[in-house]
């Protein structure tokens, strides 16, 4: 009884380190955090002592949840390289953030096989094959791989939009989107922000509209003719003649900009 103890402790574990470190390596990864693998592997070894002990202290749900959230913060604090407090909440928001979806995979793979589990007091991994949720973990290595590649992408592709109407004009940061397929009658229809639109709306006349797929569903964008934009690189700027815009129905902060305008 004593050996089966200590192999199920050994197991568990090891399981939970894995699955601490390949959550915080994603965490990393997303907010390209400077924290090297050995405080990764620190914080993740903490991390699978708690996850172990955690079922004895046998608290109500709500203590339980709290715990785990400031269990969680710990650890980001042993794994991140903090250069600022924001930093700091980035790692730590995306360490939870995949720990919650990762979490509500399991527990609807529990639920599919039929596994028992308790709310609030832990699973014990070992329960079912550790191939599954360790493959649950490199999805969301592989998403947060992604996602940063997204977020750098858009950085590097950053610029600072000047778009003139008559005698209007408004300023707007923004970027090239490769995955803006939007056209009106043959040619590229740029995204600005409804709030910048209205700026210059009343020196434009609306021409037509398009309908684009959104995750809300289908919506007609009104598009109107720009005089002219002029697009600030940082270290260049280029300007470009009777462009089509289009105003956003949905709320976004920059102009989605079309690669075509390159061409």
């Amino acid at each position: 009884m004593l050996v089966t103890m200590q192999v199920y402790v050994e197991l568990a574990l090891l399981e939970n380190f894995c699955m601490d470190f390949t959550l915080l390596f994603a965490a990393k990864t997303v907010t390209r955090n400077a924290a090297t693998k050995k405080r990764i592997a620190v914080a993740s070894a903490l991390g699978a002592c708690f996850a172990v002990a955690f079922p004895l202290f046998n608290l109500p749900p709500v203590w339980g949840t709290v715990l785990k959230i400031f269990s969680g913060l710990v650890i980001c604090l042993v794994a991140c390289k903090i250069k600022s407090f924001v930093s700091f909440l980035k790692f730590a928001g995306a360490f939870l953030g995949f720990t919650a979806v990762l979490g509500g995979a399991l527990i609807a793979i529990f639920s599919l096989t039929g596994t028992e589990y308790e709310l609030g007091g832990g699973y014990t991994l070992s329960s079912v094959p550790i191939g599954i949720p360790l493959f649950g973990g490199l999805v969301i290595i592989l998403f947060a791989k992604k996602l940063a590649a997204r977020l750098k992408k858009t950085a590097e592709n950053a610029v600072v939009c000047r778009i003139y109407a008559g005698e209007l004009q408004a300023e707007v940061k923004g970027f090239f989107d490769s995955g803006n397929k939007v056209y009106c009658r043959g040619a590229p229809v740029s995204v600005i922000p409804k709030d910048v639109a209205q700026k210059i709306l009343p020196a434009v006349r609306i021409e037509s509209g398009v309908k684009i797929h959104t995750v809300a569903g289908s919506k007609i964008m009104e598009v109107f003719t720009a005089d002219s934009i002029e697009v600030d690189f940082g270290d260049s700027k280029k300007v470009f003649e009777k462009v089509k815009m289009g105003v956003s129905p949905n709320r976004i902060s920059r102009a989605v900009l079309h690669c075509d305008l390159l061409e």
